[in-house]
């Protein structure tokens, strides 16, 4: 049995469901744990312990809400990026008859622009972390920032991806419009 491009896309849509859920929750985590390290201080360390910022807290509570500001800015971009999948998958805006598409197209400048504020804000995050440690203080290891250089490098792919569509697009209603 052949496998065919349908059933790819179901599967990845599934994978991307499971994928945005699992990054909501991420998101969901940094958030929550600097509403309640608001509300509570003493809790911190029995917060989301994911990334363990409780030395950090310790040192200064602003560099800390700083720190979870940027962590919650990128776990937010990249739920939002999947999301943008999904909600294409959901809405079958992929027309593989006629992939040059206002709707394709759009999706790739949105889901660049995701890449750039992921990335963007993860060098930030971990520029910042470096700044702290060179201060003196003890931060776990931020991988949940991830390479924020791989983003930036994947954003600008996708820009020119998104202007070969928009290139496309111009082609094939020029062609339309001759026929």
């Amino acid at each position: 049995m052949k496998i065919g491009t349908t059933q790819i896309l179901k599967v990845l849509h599934i994978l991307a469901w499971i994928i945005f859920v699992g990054l909501c929750i991420q998101a969901g985590g940094f958030i929550v744990t600097a509403v309640f390290t608001l509300a509570k201080p003493t809790i911190v360390d029995r917060l989301w312990q994911q990334v363990d910022l409780t030395a950090l807290f310790q040192y200064d509570h602003g560099h800390f809400f700083v720190e979870i500001l940027l962590l919650s800015i990128v776990a937010v971009a990249k739920a939002w990026l999947f999301y943008l999948i999904v909600k294409l998958l959901y809405d079958k805006k992929l027309n593989l008859e006629q992939p040059f598409n206002n709707g394709v197209r759009d999706f790739i400048f949105k889901i660049a622009y995701a890449a750039f504020l992921i990335g963007v804000f993860s060098l930030w995050g971990l520029n910042y972390a470096e700044w702290l440690i060179n201060k003196g203080v003890h931060i776990a290891d931020l991988t949940a920032l991830g390479g924020g250089d791989a983003w930036l490098f994947m954003s600008v792919a996708l820009f020119v991806i998104a202007q070969i569509f928009k290139k496309g697009i111009e082609i094939q209603t020029e062609n339309e419009l001759t026929i």
